[in-house]
């Protein structure tokens, strides 16, 4: 599978988006996802199933827990795959920018600060 299919589906994203802050029991994901997608137990397990095969989670066994984490690899290979293009929102951000120091500095002027 794709990393861009892996990633596209937002139940995976919310995953990845909770194991970002650190490892976490699949019960304590299963509770957020469920409660934010209405999805079953199996429903989600089935969406680590597949971030743990294509690469983008880990898990390991402490007892009868099982422990998720964020493999780091793919998305590392993502944000590769996107340095192509990130020259298209650069610029512009950077242009946002000045935009918006230039406002500042009109108000501070106009306020009289």
């Amino acid at each position: 599978m794709h990393a861009f299919d892996v990633l596209g589906d937002p139940v995976r994203r919310r995953i990845l988006e909770l194991l970002a802050d650190g490892e976490l029991p699949a019960g304590e994901i299963t509770e957020v996802v469920r409660a934010e997608f209405g999805i079953s137990q199996p429903g989600v397990s089935q969406h680590l199933r597949v971030l743990r095969e294509n690469g983008f989670a880990t898990v390991r066994a402490d007892g009868t827990r099982r422990l998720y984490s964020v493999d780091p690899a793919p998305l590392q290979e993502i944000d590769a795959w996107l340095d192509r293009y990130r020259r298209f929102w650069t610029q512009r951000l950077g242009a946002l920018g000045t935009e918006i120091a230039r406002g500042k500095r009109e108000r501070r002027t106009r306020d009289g600060t």
